[in-house]
């Protein structure tokens, strides 16, 4: 809750313990075991930034932030804490804040996806669980993509990339490299197990419109909490979409420096995971992310059972802390709890990491950034308990508050505009087409050439049988003409040979008419 502008946390008898919203975005961390009460100094903050106009965003894994949108009720505990601190005097009332509830499978909230081109190569590999090998030829296909107008929003755009880069790597390879089928492959089998997972529903549009978050609603900061009762089953999706969206709100958002409150806190729940399993180049991302959003208005909390789980490059960026209590009994976990209590300015008062150990059920030692960004002192106080309801939400609440949002119309209804999977598919129809064309011409050419082979040899032989034709007619002409001639001639050379000498001048002028006869047809028709 406020108190002259800022939030009180806790109390120590009469001593209050406040964050400077000024301060805020310099970051902070909720850290505890299990059931020390790490979900209600998270409530707490998150009322009291709603509370200061402040939209706030928190991952919702065990399905009790929900209950923001209910005002308290008395509760034995409640009542009781409220007595002891004094809170009715400062104004402490039961109250509902405005909450929005998102759903990465749209279940429990409107459906909130981001397309594969927003969430890039880096943070797509590790989703993925792909090698350094295969990310590196992840990042050429999205270069591919890009240098080719391709847009990449859904699954099936990104599968049917991997495969147009395969079946042309060897058209690419001067330009991008040598890109190898088998990375390819395993990519690809990455992706059909990610969509196993809902991955089908996550990449999608419309997307998420990063503005949408940093909504009011009379005067309060709109809280928006995405459930992640399913999302955490697959931790490194749950944990690279929470880094997608503080990439969003980095590249989003314009430069404000200090500012006397954020533009938006982010509570980052099992922040473990952020960094389990993490590349070199990711975990230089994250600590780039966290070192300059600052200077978008952003802050982010982190909450954790160990402050041990965040790398020292990340928790020497958190200037408010809330430490709940820690358990060692290893030497193990001493060591952690003597680290924990490393990261503190010291109270003379009392020994910090003893302190840790002993802490009760919702006390805490904090530790906030003053005016001039000076960590105090630790202090051990006890931590107020929420305004809001304490619980769950009721399930027709939430759907009453999810249907009735503005965005739900927005949000409710997946598209599918044109992007690479159409382009790709209509140009495979057009080389099919333009390939089928091709191969029609090619068979009606070759049908011609043979019609055109077959005619030729129609005309060359019916020629030969008209020259055969033609010849046998003119040797049966040259063989009638001499059998005239002949007979003929005999019967002229005997006429000619009666007269002059006789019988036997008409046999000897047949003779000789008949040589005759046939020199002169042989002459007229010669074969």
């Amino acid at each position: 809750m406020l108190k002259d502008g800022k939030i009180l946390i806790g109390k120590n008898g009469d001593h209050e313990v406040f964050l400077d919203p000024a301060m805020a975005n310099r970051h902070g961390m909720i850290a505890g075991a299990t059931g020390t009460g790490k979900t209600v100094s998270l409530k707490v903050l998150a009322e009291s930034f709603s509370d200061a106009g402040v939209p706030v965003f928190l991952a919702d894994i065990k399905g009790d932030l929900g209950s923001l949108a209910q005002e308290g009720a008395d509760e034995e505990h409640v009542v009781s804490r409220v007595q002891s601190m004094n809170l009715a005097q400062d104004g402490y009332a039961y109250r509902k804040y405005p909450v929005a509830f998102w759903d990465v499978y749209g279940e429990k909230g409107m459906p909130l996806r981001t397309t594969i081109t927003e969430m890039g190569p880096l943070l797509l590999a590790r989703v993925l669980g792909i090698n350094e090998l295969q990310t590196d030829i992840l990042n050429v296909v999205f270069k591919i993509a890009d240098d080719n107008n391709m847009l990449l929003i859904d699954t099936k755009d990104l599968k049917a990339m991997l495969n147009y880069v395969d079946e042309n790597s060897r058209e690419f390879a001067p330009q991008y490299g040598n890109i190898a089928p088998a990375s390819i492959a395993a990519i690809t089998r990455a992706i059909v197990s990610l969509e196993s997972q809902g991955a089908d529903q996550f990449f999608g549009e419309p997307a998420l419109n990063i503005t949408d978050l940093l909504q009011m609603e009379n005067g309060q900061g709109l809280i928006s909490v995405m459930d992640c009762r399913r999302l955490i089953m697959n931790p490194d999706m749950y944990s690279t979409f929470l880094l997608w969206m503080l990439s969003e709100l980095y590249e989003m958002l314009p430069e404000v420096g200090d500012c006397p409150k954020p533009k938006m806190v982010f509570f980052f729940d099992e922040a473990h995971m952020l960094f389990d399993h993490a590349t070199k180049d990711l975990l230089s991302r994250i600590e780039q992310t966290v070192k300059l959003i600052r200077s978008k208005g952003v802050g982010i909390f982190f909450v954790t059972q160990n402050p041990g789980d965040i790398p020292d490059g990340v928790i020497s960026q958190l200037g408010n802390k809330i430490q709940h209590a820690l358990h060692a009994y290893t030497p193990n976990e001493l060591r952690q709890v003597k680290a924990a209590a490393g990261t503190y300015r010291a109270n003379p008062e009392f020994d910090t990491a003893e302190a840790i150990q002993n802490l009760a059920t919702g006390e805490a030692l904090v530790s906030t950034l003053d005016a001039d960004g000076v960590p105090s002192v630790v202090e051990r106080c006890m931590i107020l308990p929420p305004q809001s309801f304490n619980g769950t939400c009721d399930d027709a609440m939430r759907d009453s508050l999810i249907k009735g949002n503005l965005l739900y119309a927005r949000y409710a209804t997946s598209v599918d505009r044109d992007s690479a999977y159409e382009f790709l598919e209509r140009m495979g129809l057009e080389a099919r087409a333009a390939a089928l064309k091709a191969a029609e011409e090619a068979q009606e050419a070759k049908l011609r050439e043979q019609e055109e082979k077959e005619a030729a040899k129609a005309a060359a032989a019916a020629e030969k049988e008209a020259q055969r034709e033609a010849q046998k007619k003119k040797t049966e002409a040259a063989r009638v003409a001499k059998t005239v001639s002949g007979t003929v001639g005999r019967q002229v050379g005997k006429n000619i040979g009666k007269s002059v000498g006789g019988s036997f001048g008409g046999t000897l002028g047949g003779n000789v008419g008949a040589q005759l006869g046939r020199s002169i047809m042989g002459t007229l028709f010669k074969v």
